[in-house]
C-alpha cells in the first residue's frame, strides 16, 4: 500500500496503443478498488454483528413473553388461584368466586327479592303539556324532603325530570308514555328497605306508589341473611350471589380448569417460541452456515438451561414434575401439552398443581425458571445484555477503522489522479519529443526514405 507506487500496466498500455492517452478515471477507480479490499472484510463484519444483534434483541423478546407466562404462574392471586362458581339452579342464583376463595359447596334459599322503590303520577297529554300550578313533595328515608312547583319556570313533566334529577334527592325521575298519554315515573336510586321514599299528592299531579323498597331475604348454608341489593357480597368470602329468582339452589366452588389450562398453555406456547428460535441459530443453511448466535456462550447457555426443565422435580411427591401435568419435551427441546391430563390433575388436585408452579414460599417451577431467565436478560448484568455491549463496542471500533481508510483513501485518489495525469500529459508530449530529437540529429523523412 504505498503511496507512491501507480499502476505501470495503465501507462504501458498506452504506450503500446493508438488511444490518446491513458483513462486517468478508470485507472485510479481499479487502484483504489484493489486497496479498499480490507475495507469490504470489515463491513461484511458489521452486517455479521448488525445479524447478532438482531436476532439476540429478536430472542429476547420471546423470552420476555416468556417471562409473562411464568409471572402469571407465579401470582398468588393469578390465573391458578381462580375459581368456578357453579348454580345448581340459575333461575334462583348464579354466583361468581373471586381468586383463592375456598372450594365447597353452599346452599342457598331466595324466600324473597330486593325491590327498589317507585311512584309513577297520573296521566297527561304529553311529556311537554303545560301543568297546572302547584306543588309536590318527595322525601326519601330521613333525608331533607324536596319540593316540586309547577307552573313557575317548571311547566311540564319534561321540565320536573330536569328538576327533580339536577337535586340529587335519591331518586331518579323519567317519563313513561303509553296510550293514555304521559306519566312522570320516580325510582328509588338505592334498592331495598333503606330505599323507600315517599311523595305528597299536590294539586295537579297526583301518585301511587306500584313497588315499595324491600330487602331480599335469604338463608345461605341456613343462616338467614338480608340484603338490600339482588347482589350478596360479603356473606361467604371470595364468593358473590346474584339473586335472580326465589327457591332453593346449591353453589360449588371450585378450581376454575379453563383459566388454569390457558395460564400453563400460554407458558408452554411462549416457551416453544424461545426454544424454536435457539434450536434455528444452529441449523445450517443452504449454504452450510449456521445461524450469527452459533458460536456464542450466552446462547449455549441459554439452550442448557430450557432442555433442563424437563428434569426438573420438585419433590413433594403429587405434582412434582411437568410430566405430572401433561407437558413432555420432544428431541428438538419443545414441549406438547395433554390437555387431558392437565384437567384431570387441575380437577383431582389444583392445590398441587399450584404448589408445583409456586412452591411454598415463592420457589417452584415459574420462579426458579423466571430466576435462569433473569440471569440471560437482565438489563443491567444479563448474558445477553453484555453480548449486546460487546458487539456495540466491537462495531465501533470498526466503524472508526472505515472511517479512518476511508479518509487514507480520498487522500490516495487525490494523489493517484495527479500522478496519472502527469503520467498522462508526459505520454501527450512523446510525439513532439520525436520530432524534436529527429530534426536535431537531421534524421528527416528524405533521409529515412534512402
Amino acid at each position: 500500500m504505498s503511496s507512491s507506487s501507480i499502476n505501470l500496466s495503465s501507462i504501458l498500455s498506452a504506450l503500446g496503443s493508438t488511444s490518446s492517452g491513458i483513462d486517468v478515471q478508470t485507472a485510479v477507480a481499479q487502484e483504489i478498488a484493489l486497496e479498499a479490499e480490507p475495507m469490504d472484510l470489515w463491513e461484511e463484519q458489521q452486517t455479521n454483528l448488525q445479524n447478532q444483534t438482531s436476532d439476540i434483541q429478536g430472542i429476547e423478546t420471546d423470552i420476555t413473553a416468556l417471562q409473562s407466562a411464568l409471572t402469571a404462574l407465579q401470582d398468588p392471586a393469578g390465573a391458578l388461584a381462580s375459581m368456578d362458581a357453579t348454580s345448581s339452579n340459575s333461575n334462583v342464583v348464579t354466583a361468581s368466586a373471586s381468586a383463592g376463595t375456598a372450594a365447597g359447596t353452599h346452599e342457598i334459599v331466595v324466600n324473597n327479592l330486593a325491590t327498589t322503590a317507585s311512584w309513577y303520577s297520573s296521566d297527561v297529554a304529553s311529556e311537554t303539556t303545560d301543568l297546572a300550578a302547584g306543588s309536590f313533595t318527595i322525601q326519601v328515608g330521613s333525608a331533607s324532603p324536596i319540593t316540586v312547583t309547577t307552573g313557575n319556570g317548571v311547566n311540564t313533566l319534561d321540565d320536573v325530570v330536569n328538576y327533580i334529577n339536577s337535586q340529587n334527592a335519591g331518586v331518579t325521575a323519567s317519563v313513561v308514555n303509553d296510550a293514555s298519554g304521559a306519566r312522570l315515573a320516580l325510582v328509588s336510586s338505592t334498592s331495598g328497605a333503606a330505599g323507600n321514599f315517599t311523595v305528597s299528592n299536590g294539586s295537579g299531579l297526583t301518585f301511587t306508589e306500584p313497588t315499595t323498597g324491600q330487602d331480599a331475604s335469604l338463608t345461605i348454608d341456613g343462616i338467614p341473611i338480608d340484603s338490600a341489593s339482588n347482589t350478596v357480597t360479603g356473606a361467604v368470602n371470595g364468593l358473590t350471589f346474584n339473586l335472580t329468582g326465589t327457591g332453593q339452589a346449591g353453589v360449588s366452588v371450585a378450581a376454575d380448569p379453563t383459566q388454569i389450562s390457558q395460564a400453563v398453555s400460554t407458558f408452554v406456547t411462549d416457551y416453544n417460541k424461545v426454544i424454536s428460535d435457539v434450536n434455528s441459530e444452529y441449523t445450517v443453511n443452504s449454504s452450510n452456515q449456521e445461524g450469527p448466535l452459533a458460536e456464542d456462550p450466552a446462547l449455549a447457555n441459554l439452550q442448557s438451561l430450557l432442555l433442563g426443565i424437563g428434569s426438573y422435580t420438585s419433590g413433594n411427591g403429587v405434582v412434582s414434575t411437568l410430566g405430572d401435568l401433561g407437558i413432555s419435551m420432544n428431541n428438538d427441546g419443545t414441549l406438547t401439552l395433554d390437555s387431558s391430563t392437565l384437567n384431570n390433575a387441575i380437577q383431582s388436585n389444583s392445590a398441587a398443581v399450584q404448589n408445583f408452579f409456586q412452591g411454598s414460599s415463592s420457589n417452584g417451577f415459574a420462579s426458579n425458571l423466571n430466576n435462569e431467565l433473569n440471569g440471560i436478560v437482565d438489563p443491567v448484568s444479563g448474558a445477553f445484555t453484555v453480548d449486546l455491549q460487546s458487539i456495540s463496542s466491537e462495531n465501533t471500533d470498526l466503524q472508526n477503522q472505515i472511517n479512518n481508510f476511508q479518509a487514507y483513501l480520498s487522500t490516495r485518489e487525490t494523489y493517484l489522479t495527479n500522478e496519472y495525469n502527469q503520467a498522462d500529459e508526459a505520454l501527450q508530449e512523446l510525439p513532439n519529443l520525436e520530432a524534436q530529437l529527429n530534426a536535431e540529429l537531421g534524421y528527416t523523412t528524405t533521409n529515412k526514405s534512402s
